[in-house]
């Protein structure tokens, strides 16, 4: 039997399941989730999504009614993951992403635990393991396991067009190194199955709000900074510089890869002040230039090589200089 048959038959088997993703929601975690919830309905199942925080207003296009938020309801979702007897973690590959109150819970939860995920270096805590990391996308592995469990036939657009989501978010419109001829495969799975990719285009770009324009605006004139002799831009945003754009979830997701697209740069990194840390994106081109060691080694962060995520509980300025001084280090060839 293999893994995705396997993972059907438990599915099957269960009766009550949870799906968990990691904090910090974006277009993968949303998309495999509500792709997920869709096909084990399919299948003649129930499910529960709880996820630890709310996503970027940007994504609210979706259905996420079936979403319950730990952040705004912790009872309900520990209730759900105490009586699950099969719990999905998608698109998180430790424990620990899951922020540190669904943590204790998924700890102590007795229910099965499935990792379906595309980051380097899984941690051992799941009973089934799914752990792709070529793969474009966790959504990308969730076609895989609807059409290598033989359940294609169940694929249609409501499934469909989350994933088509995730895929796009995480591959960056397609155009990281992580789009495969199976990418493509997959891609053309979803459009046959009836998800209209023009209307999920254009609900992500065309949605700006003037505060939005204006905060990117403000951080590309007055806040780029640019590392002539390595290519490597930084941007960095203050509380009091995001209060005064009156920003939200998700305002500054693409600033990065706007960086990252000017002439000659290597790398792009955007951090922002929030919750009382810097929360920072690593942006970078190419496998001669990866940013998740620099994420992991020194802002206690990790991801992919082209696309991390870190944190730093210094100052802005302290976290700008540290930045600095490391960069020689990883960008010097």
């Amino acid at each position: 039997m293999n893994i995705y048959k396997q993972i059907e038959t438990e599915i099957k088997a269960a009766s009550n399941i949870v799906i968990t993703a990691h904090k910090s929601a974006d277009g993968d975690s949303i998309g495999s989730s509500l792709g997920l919830l869709y096909f084990i309905e399919k299948l003649g199942k129930k499910a529960v999504i709880c996820h630890p925080d709310k996503a970027p207003d940007f994504l609210y296009w979706l259905d996420t009614s079936a979403i319950l938020l730990m952040e705004e309801n912790p009872e309900d979702v520990e209730a759900e993951i105490n009586k699950a007897d099969l719990i999905f973690c998608l698109d998180y590959n430790a424990i620990n992403r899951v922020g540190p109150e669904m943590q204790v819970l998924l700890e102590a939860a007795n229910g099965k635990k499935i990792m379906i995920d595309h980051h380097l270096n899984p941690e051992e805590f799941p009973a089934i393991t799914v752990s792709e990391t070529t793969a474009s996308s966790t959504s990308q592995l969730i076609v895989d396991l609807i059409e290598e469990s033989d359940n294609l036939e169940l694929l249609d657009k409501k499934i469909g067009t989350p994933l088509y989501l995730g895929i796009l978010t995480d591959t960056g419109s397609f155009r990281f190194n992580s789009v495969k001829p199976r990418t493509h495969e997959v891609l053309a799975k979803l459009l046959a199955a009836g998800v209209e990719h023009h209307l999920i285009h254009e609900k992500l770009s065309d949605n700006n709000t003037e505060t939005r324009l204006r905060l990117q605006g403000y951080a590309m004139s007055e806040k780029l900074e640019i590392l002539y002799d390595y290519n490597v831009a930084i941007i960095s945003l203050s509380k009091e510089e995001l209060a005064k754009y009156q920003y939200k979830k998700g305002d500054t997701d693409s600033l990065a890869n706007l960086v990252l697209s000017i002439k000659g740069m290597r790398a792009a990194i955007v951090f922002t002040e929030r919750d009382g840390i810097m929360k920072i994106s690593f942006r970078s081109k190419g496998a001669e230039n990866p940013v998740n060691l620099l994420a992991k080694e020194h802002f206690n962060g990790g991801g992919h090589a082209n696309a991390s995520g870190g944190m730093s509980d210094l100052t802005v300025d302290k976290t700008l200089v540290k930045l600095k001084g490391l960069i020689p280090l990883y960008f010097s060839n």
